[in-house]
């Protein structure tokens, strides 16, 4: 181990200045070349993930594609149904419906009657 020094001479100084000269060429090298992988890693991971991300959006699409022409057939099922409720229903209507005009009209005959045998 090297004692510690009270003066230097300029010959010294000259010595660690070029060895210091050196050490931050050699750091800032170094630097540069972290910097320049880490771009090319940044890069290749951008690459990954915009790929990944066009997959499931491709699947995506084909997924709800699929589901759109699942729920079409199911709504074309359900208005048929609901057509076929509405026919019957008017049906029913229509019956009822002559069914209160028969009332009504027996009530009136019956009406007719009751006045015809009081008078």
């Amino acid at each position: 181990m090297e004692l510690v020094r009270d003066s230097w001479t300029d010959e010294q100084l000259d010595d660690f200045r070029g060895e210091m000269s050196e050490f931050r060429r050699e750091v800032k090298d170094e630097f540069a070349n972290v910097h320049c992988e880490m771009r090319g890693e940044f890069r290749a991971v951008r690459r990954e993930m915009k790929d990944e991300f066009h997959a499931i959006r491709q699947e995506m699409k084909g997924e709800f594609a699929a589901v759109r022409e699942d729920m079409k057939d199911e709504f074309a099922v359900v208005r048929q149904d609901m057509k076929a409720l509405r026919q019957e229903m008017s049906q029913r209507f229509d019956s009822l419906q002559r069914i209160m005009i028969q009332f009504c009209g027996l009530m009136v005959a019956a009406l007719i009657g009751l006045i015809a045998t009081q008078a």
